[in-house]
């Protein structure tokens, strides 16, 4: 099947979901300032039930998470070791001086006991990397084969939604699931599930540390932390403001900027460039104004819980020093005590950022399960009916006696259609067509013209009665059968980034070169394809702009020609093109119609008068049917319609006389 389809936005026009934020306390580089507060933070509707499903995709790789788990325990275990076994050194360094400074007979630093506590400090850490390396690793394989698997059920999910999902819905929002959304998982998994077990093992870890030196100063500790949390909350909640201001600003100035990029010719031809500068200023004046104050308001964060910290790490000193002098703890205690209170807010500021990344993460896999849930296309039928077309004979090594040997006869009886359930569009529509003939399909725009072909070829399912081929029931056929019938030439051409060659032999898998310039030839396109430098290898860019609009014509015709359908979809592809042009695009459609079933969906009727059948479509249901002339001869809608066209073409050529 040549078919043409219409070409996706690119991920530029996805709404790409919001990162972390501030819902409680969000930290980190990169996060919108220093003070690492990010974006409001999407929410799940059903957190739970999503979680549940996410860990399902985990499940498959439960024994190496433990693995992980495992590791992330030791590899921080070992690290939180350290401060503690280096105040023992510090202790002895320090009781070794002061022995020395009093004269304690036979008093000396102990460089062997200080030396030893260093190589076992160096092994702890050596050990803790180690574990550390084999965390990351597994997860990153964990991480990818997860979001392997799920890219993989989106993508075949996809190919099982009806035409009526993407009808319904922006390319920008299906590519934002499909990849933005999976994305974003992917980045979870890999980096915040590992630092989420690290961060609460950590805090766990250092509270025990804390708690085995001095309880007191892990009180003291401990009761400067709602200072924190009071001045993160009131932060966070002054600066989401602000972010949501530059967020919209933000969106409104893309909006722009794209707008006036696509149509720059048009504002040039207007002479508008000054308002729409002005208009730029005016936004990216708020833009500025908004960021400004989202920045610096975030970036106060880290200062004030620096001052909160060195507030604490005061009154802990003051309270070592105290317990030093009374013995009851040593001064490498102190030394080790301070290093622990100066890792108990980090974790916690990890955690809070990271179960914000989490609750992002949750509703992105949300958006991606929603689309997963979709209803999908009615399944085949069991025992399908097999097809025996040139295309398709490959597939058949002996062709049933029961096999569909395609000659182009199609018949709709009694169809009833809606997009809707309580708003049907066609009600009662019987058509029957010979093979060979040309049907040509015209009506007023929202007639059900298009809808017919959707029909035809079984991208919409019929609420009533049915659609044969040669007798057989279109949903006896495989869908991929059924469309390989089919060669589509549409106005709007569809060529993808690749060479002139690819893009021809899109239209039949394996063909030879001789075939695909065959092809060429009999579509009027070899001669300019042989103009060009490259020839059939000049590959085309990705909106084919290197080729003009009648070139591309031709090539749309010469894959639908290589294709070699048994029924022709030709929707007018010559109303954009110049007269000599479409001279060419018409002698190539009239040899690839030669002798076969064709669909004109016409919109100059001066182009179908030679057609075999005319159906007049209103209000999704033919109204007429016949010749040209013998529509004329009735004198009624396509008169009315035809004579319309005629006399405004007729008083254009008299002004302009």
């Amino acid at each position: 099947m040549s078919g043409e389809q219409h070409r996706p936005q690119g991920p530029g026009g996805a709404n790409k979901p919001s990162g972390p934020s501030p819902g409680g306390f969000g930290f980190g580089p990169g996060k919108g300032g220093p003070g690492g507060m990010g974006m409001p933070v999407q929410k799940a509707k059903n957190f739970k039930g999503t979680l549940n499903r996410l860990l399902g995709y985990l499940k498959p790789h439960k024994n190496a998470l433990i693995i992980v788990f495992v590791t992330a325990i030791l590899s921080t275990v070992f690290s939180i070791l350290g401060p503690k076994i280096m105040g023992k050194a510090t202790t002895k360094l320090f009781e070794g001086m002061m022995g020395l400074m009093n004269g304690v007979p036979g008093a000396s630093i102990d460089f062997t006991y200080i030396a030893d506590i260093l190589l076992l400090l160096a092994g702890l850490y050596v050990i803790s990397a180690l574990f550390g390396y084999i965390q990351q690793y597994v997860m990153a394989g964990v991480a990818q084969k997860t979001v392997y698997h799920l890219r993989k059920d989106v993508n075949e999910k996809l190919e099982r939604l009806p035409l009526k999902y993407y009808d319904s819905r922006t390319h920008g929002e299906i590519l934002s699931r499909a990849v933005n959304d999976v994305d974003n998982i992917s980045s979870t998994l890999q980096q915040s599930l590992t630092q989420f077990i690290t961060s609460i093992v950590t805090l766990i870890g250092v509270i025990v540390m804390m708690l085995t030196i001095s309880p007191l100063m892990t009180l003291i500790t401990i009761i400067t932390l709602p200072l924190s949390f009071i001045a993160i909350k009131a932060i966070a909640g002054k600066s989401q403001t602000y972010f949501k201001g530059q967020q919209a600003a933000l969106g409104e100035m893309n909006g722009h900027v794209e707008e006036m990029y696509t149509g720059h010719a048009v504002v040039k031809a207007f002479g508008h460039e000054r308002k729409s500068i002005a208009k730029f200023d005016e936004v990216n004046a708020r833009l500025y104004e908004s960021g400004w104050r989202a920045q610096f308001v975030s970036g106060i964060i880290m200062p004030i819980m620096g001052l909160i910290g060195n507030i604490g790490y005061v009154f802990v000193s003051v309270a070592g020093g105290l317990l030093v002098l009374h013995g009851r703890i040593t001064i490498g205690d102190v030394q080790a005590f301070i290093s622990y209170s100066r890792q108990f807010t980090q974790p916690i500021t990890q955690t809070a950022q990271i179960a914000n990344i989490i609750q992002s993460t949750i509703a992105s896999a949300e958006r991606v399960f929603e689309l997963m849930d979709e209803d999908e296309e009615v399944p085949e039928a069991a025992n399908p009916t097999p097809i025996v077309t040139a295309a398709g004979a490959a597939n058949l090594r002996k062709p049933s006696s029961d096999a569909l040997v395609p000659q182009g006869n199609v018949r709709f009886e009694h169809v009833k259609f809606g997009y809707k359930e309580d708003a049907p569009l066609i009600t009662d529509m019987s058509i029957n067509v010979t093979s060979g003939q040309t049907i040509a399909i015209v009506g007023p725009t929202g007639a059900g013209k298009t809808t017919l072909i959707n029909l035809l070829m079984r991208f919409y399912e019929l609420s009533g009665g049915r659609i044969t081929i040669d007798g057989v029931d279109i949903t006896q056929l495989k869908r991929g059968d059924l469309r390989s019938l089919f060669g589509m030439v549409l106005q709007d051409t569809w060529l993808f980034n690749g060479t002139i060659r690819d893009n021809i032999a899109y239209g039949r898998a394996g063909a030879t070169e001789e075939e695909i310039v065959q092809a060429a030839r009999a579509a009027y396109a070899d001669h300019f394809i042989r103009t060009l430098p490259e020839g059939y290898d000049t590959v085309l860019n990705e909106e084919a702009s290197n080729i003009s609009q009648g070139q591309k014509q031709l090539l749309t015709i010469a894959r639908a020609i290589l294709a070699d359908p048994a029924i022709l979809i030709l929707d007018e592809a010559t109303s954009s093109v110049d007269t000599r042009t479409e001279v060419h695009i018409q002698r190539a459609m009239n040899a690839l119609m030669e002798g076969r079933t064709s669909f004109v969906i016409a919109h100059r009727l001066s182009t179908i008068r030679d057609a075999d059948l005319i159906l007049v479509m209103n209000q999704g249901t033919v109204i007429e049917q016949g010749s040209h002339e013998e529509l004329l001869a009735q004198g009624g809608f396509y008169a009315d319609l035809y004579e319309s066209q005629f006399s405004g073409r007729k008083t254009v050529m008299t002004d302009a006389i």
